[in-house]
This record gives C-alpha cells, structure tokens and sequence, in this order.
C-alpha cells in the first residue's frame, strides 16, 4: 500500500503475480494469499490467537495491507493482517465469526529492519531474518511453537499442520537433509499468493454526471406507463435493489479491484441489510479510542483464491476494516482490530 491518501481519495488495490522474493517482509508488502510477511517478529499471533470462534481450528492468512500513517512516528510501518477460516461451514451469512484481524506497527528506528527502505529493484539477496523464519509454523508462516519430536527443526503451530506437512513429505525428509519434496498438502491450506499493487480511484465528477444522466433518460422513459405500472415497477426496484445497483454502478469503472482504501472515509456498502453503525463497532481493546474505518475487502477477490465449490463455500459481499482511530502503539506487537461482514441480501423467495 502506497503512503496515506486524503481523507477524500480512495486508493483501490489490484492482485498481480510477482516473483516470491518481492513478497518477503524485507520489502514491506501488500499482497494475498501464502504464508504472511510478518512485520514485527515479536508477538507474533500463534495458534491460541488464530482460532476460529466457530469451530476451534486454526484461521489461515488471507491478506495484509502495508498502509504507514506519515504523520505518525510509531506507524513509520503499519500493517494490517487478515486471517479467515478454510472451513467454508463457518461462513454464516453477515457473521465475522471466521474471521480475524491484526495491526501491527513500529517506527523508523527498530530492532528488525534497516532505517533506510530497501530498494524495490534489487536483487532478492539473503533471506531477512532466517533465524526468525525457524520460529515459524512450516505449513502457514504462524508462530510455531511445537518442534518436530524427531528431527527438532521443523516448526508447527498446532498438530493438524504438522500432520499436514508430515504427510505432505516431512515423513521422507525427517532426520536427514533432504529438502524440496512436494509441499501439495500445504497448498492446499494456503490461498494462492499475490502481490496487491493500488491506485488512486479514478472516478471523477463527469463520472457521476454520466450516471445522473442515464437516471434522467429512465425517468423520461416512465413518463408514458400508468400508474399501475409504475407501482409495480416500484415494487420490484426495492431500495436493496437500489443499494447494490450503487454499488455495482461504483465498481464497474474498475471492476477487478479487490480493495477500496479510505482510512477515516466512507464504506461502499453493498446491501441496505446489516449496515454497521458506531455502536456496532467495539472501541479499540488496547486504548479504548474509537475505531474508524480503514479499508474494504471486495467480492472480486474471491475469484482469485480457488474457494468455489458445488457446495458451501467461502463468500462475502465484502469485508469492512475498523481500526483503532489513534493506532495506538498497545502492548503487544499484533492489536486485533475488528472486521464487520456484509453480505448480499438473501431474497425472501
């Protein structure tokens, strides 16, 4: 994520493929999907921290945001990271319950990165930190707090990972030093990984003129129906149709947008039900300051992470950020920060 916007643009972020050495943390990224680059390498969430409130197994990364606040010290870097159940049963309709947030911040001076900003289009170099690296969980990049009782050096967050990478080649590898057996079992835990590149939105004032324009010619069409038409009409164009008709009116001018970024700004909802209001947002659980929204996830999103199904799976009509409006500094290298869900309304049909 590019340096903070004004409160009035909003930056819209895009998943592109990239080389697996721009990801890693040393370059501060924003991406999808893999194993998260962590920011801070203390504290990091472990498996007590991850789990999902509906079902008890451990959350998978989803996504991180690399979103620094200029006028801040303590936020020289900032992160935000998402984690959401694979389980595709734990996705209840307007439920945040498979869900997770974290942030994490530290200023220019620190323990773990140089004062000055790698440069973007250097080689890839040595790996950041890979003493660090073997702290964490081999199969989704978590602290792994758990060694393998055989060999002593592979790490693991919980049990189900390690029979995940066990059966997935560690069983081969174990106690000898064998490297690079296929990992397929630890695939398939993780999403496909991206790198999320942003712009500014580009939807200027001859952009919303436009739309004016068209609603006046389906207003000068109605001038001819009678009035038993018209409330029939009327009947069908609910304000749930209205509100995801804005919705979709906004997205169309960069339909492969994944993320909307407005710290302090607005949501673009996508449904007149479950609406967040202030009261529905916690304050923060570290300062007790108010959250504000940050950031969205969107609907488009999901067709880049390999989750449809004949059956259940994972959806949203998008996932909305709250953060702590201070971002305060806290006790702890990771904050949970707060995710409200909205779905698209279910007909009553």
């Amino acid at each position: 994520m590019a340096a903070p916007m004004g409160k009035n643009e909003i930056t819209l972020g895009f998943v592109e493929k990239a080389e697996n050495w721009r990801l890693s943390r040393r370059f501060f990224p924003s991406k999808v999907g893999g194993k998260p680059a962590w920011l801070s390498m203390k504290d990091i969430p472990n498996s007590d921290n991850l789990k999902c409130r509906n079902c008890g197994i451990v959350c998978i990364f989803l996504m991180q945001v690399y979103c620094p606040i200029s006028e801040l010290d303590t936020c020289f870097h900032r992160t935000v990271f998402i984690f959401c159940c694979r389980d595709p049963a734990c996705h209840t309709h307007a439920s945040n319950s498979a869900f997770l947030v974290f942030r994490s911040q530290l200023p220019r001076a620190n323990e773990f990165y140089d004062y000055e900003p790698p440069d973007e289009d250097s080689s890839p170099g040595s790996s950041l930190g890979a003493a660090d690296e073997g702290l964490l969980c081999e199969v989704c990049g978590c602290f792994g707090g758990k060694k393998c009782a055989k060999c002593h050096v592979k790490s693991y967050c919980c049990r189900e990972h390690q029979l995940v990478d066990w059966k997935a080649g560690h069983n081969k590898e174990c106690g000898s030093l064998a490297t690079g057996l296929a990992a397929t079992g630890k695939e398939k835990i993780l999403f496909p990984e991206f790198e999320l590149v942003t712009e500014s939105e580009d939807y200027s004032h001859e952009d919303k003129d436009d739309t004016g324009t068209e609603e006046c010619h389906v207003a000068e069409d109605r001038q001819g129906l009678g009035v038993e038409e018209l409330e029939k009409m009327a009947l069908t164009e609910s304000k749930e149709d209205r509100q995801f008709a804005k919705f979709k009116n906004r997205t169309d001018y960069e339909p492969d947008q994944v993320i909307r970024y407005q710290r302090g700004g607005q949501p673009l909802l996508i449904s007149t039900e479950n609406q967040p209001q202030q009261k529905d947002i916690p304050p923060c659980t570290s300062c007790g300051s108010v959250r504000q929204f940050e950031f969205q996830v969107m609907p488009q999103l999901l067709l880049h992470l390999d989750v449809d199904s004949l059956g259940q799976s994972i959806d949203w009509g998008t996932l909305l950020i709250y953060t702590c409006a201070k971002s305060c500094k806290g006790v702890s290298a990771y904050l949970p920060e707060f995710l409200w869900k909205q779905d698209v309304a279910v007909s009553d049909e």
